[in-house]
């Protein structure tokens, strides 16, 4: 393992030590509002705290974009992009789906990646041009090639709600077209279960980078594609996402770029 991708794998089990603490008394929680449903609680700004800690000290001048507190850190040609409980929502209502994203970037591509599940001790990792890895075993995305056998994940639309009915128009025709859909509210998660293989795609709009950036590399590294609804790689500043194996990829992309509006970004 890289040692750089050691440090983040560190920082993530740093995070998931303060995450499962928290767990065992729910009720205590003080939960806040950023948006309409999208919540913070202490245990997110917590969990920060630990993984920049981590990482502040191996790598002192790197830059950092963290979802609780934005931008921090000195310019620099390598940047960290950190989700400390991707899943808060699941979190405070004990439903065991979120997990610690962190990704690196260098001069905006990304390098390394780190999701791990606290509650499964599921650590899935990547290097670019060095594969992706699930508790240190090798994984590929599915070898499924027809949508109507595939199991896609998405998530609903929670933050903004303008694309709505593009999104329902979306849900209802691949719910027709593939043998299931799911969305168990995790972003970084549904990106590690297609580089696993046990999603064969997703789709998803309005994302964060913080939200898709590790999963992304570990989809790319399992060997599937990953694009905007234009089929182009501008997702991480659109926030919208398609995701799958080669084959599901290029028959998902086109029903979800049917139906969506012209004016939206891509």
């Amino acid at each position: 393992m890289h040692p750089t991708l050691n440090i983040a794998v560190k920082a993530a089990r740093r995070a998931a030590t303060v995450i499962n603490r928290a767990s065992t008394q729910l009720d205590l929680l003080t939960v806040q509002s950023k948006t309409p449903n999208d919540f913070v609680t202490e245990v997110d700004r917590a969990a920060e705290q630990a993984i920049i800690e981590v990482l502040r000290e191996a790598f002192p001048g790197h830059g950092i974009l963290a979802e609780e507190s934005g931008e921090s850190g000195p310019e620099s040609e390598y940047n960290w992009i950190i989700d400390p409980l991707d899943g808060t929502t699941n979190f405070i209502h004990g439903f065991p789906q979120y997990a610690v994203s962190i990704a690196q970037t260098k001069n905006g591509v990304l390098e390394h990646a780190v999701i791990y599940d606290p509650n499964t001790n599921e650590m899935f990792t990547a290097s670019r041009g060095s594969g992706a890895f699930l508790n240190d075993r090798r994984i590929r995305v599915s070898r499924r090639t027809r949508l109507n056998e595939s199991l896609i994940g998405t998530g609903f639309p929670f933050r903004q709600f303008d694309n709505v009915d593009a999104y329902l128009a979306m849900f209802k025709e691949l719910t027709q077209k593939t043998a299931g859909i799911r969305r168990p509210g995790a972003a970084s998660l549904d990106l590690a279960y297609v580089a696993c293989g046990r999603l064969d795609g997703f789709w998803e709009m309005g994302l964060s980078p913080w939200d898709m950036a590790a999963g992304v590399l570990l989809i790319q590294e399992a060997g599937g594609l990953v694009s905007d609804l234009s089929g182009e790689a501008d997702f991480m500043a659109t926030g919208n996402v398609v995701a799958g194996t080669p084959k599901v990829f290029g028959q998902l992309l086109p029903v979800i770029q049917a139906y969506r509006p012209a004016n939206m970004q891509a």
